[in-house]
């Protein structure tokens, strides 16, 4: 039996949690993954985990937590800063951060793909592309050929198509897509429903200009 800890006890914590119920109803009862507890900040539970019907315990603070040698911790936060300082946090503890990859998910056996990735279900990496670490993929996005994917990004039934390249720490919003071939850098927020289709750098952020119209051209 896998046994792990989740960091965090909030939304993100509650998706993971569904997530890993769901993989254990395809599982023998001895290769099941075992949730020990969450471990959170003490301003955070109040808002959090008594919102949602964790069965597992909040174990201790975070800065409290020791790490044992048969467990792994899931870093299930949305906030990309605060995850940095998690995994940095947790690296410091020497623990070890674990993945969590739904069993629906279309990858090849040898995928060059990092640690601590939490992959939601009907995801698709594809052959020949290569993912970081600490990513988080919900349902439904995709990674396609050649692509090359940093650390510590978010994608939300989002997509990187062939051949792009994604930094580190950034958000890829609701339907969110990067077309063939373009860069993206590092700590970038590309709003829900955008095409990026032209490179970009850093620290910048993609969406609408304001008030814009949605044109219909019909038919001729």
């Amino acid at each position: 039996m896998r046994n792990v800890i989740i960091l965090g006890t909030g939304g993100c914590a509650s998706e993971v949690t569904f997530l890993i119920e769901d993989i254990n109803s395809q599982l023998e009862k001895e290769e099941q993954i075992n949730i020990r507890g969450y471990i959170d900040y003490a301003d955070h539970l109040e808002d959090n985990y008594n919102k949602y019907t964790f069965e597992a315990p909040v174990l201790c603070d975070i800065d409290d937590y020791i790490p044992k040698a048969d467990e792994e911790v899931l870093i299930a936060v949305m906030s990309l800063k605060f995850k940095a300082q998690m995994i940095e946090a947790l690296k410091a503890k020497k623990a070890n951060i674990g993945s969590l990859i739904h069993h629906s998910v279309v990858m090849p056996k040898d995928l060059d793909i990092g640690e601590g990735n939490i992959v939601f279900p009907f995801c698709i990496l594809e052959k020949y592309s290569k993912l970081g670490s600490y990513n988080l993929l919900m349902a439904y996005s995709f990674i396609s050929h050649d692509c090359v994917v940093g650390d510590c990004n978010f994608l939300s039934v989002a997509g990187i198509a062939g051949a792009a390249k994604v930094g580190n720490y950034n958000y890829f919003a609701l339907r969110s897509m990067v077309l063939p071939g373009v860069e993206i850098g590092n700590n970038n927020v590309i709003q829900a429903g955008m095409i990026v289709d032209r490179s970009i750098q850093d620290d910048t952020t993609i969406f609408y200009r304001f008030k814009e119209k949605v044109m219909a051209i019909p038919k001729v």
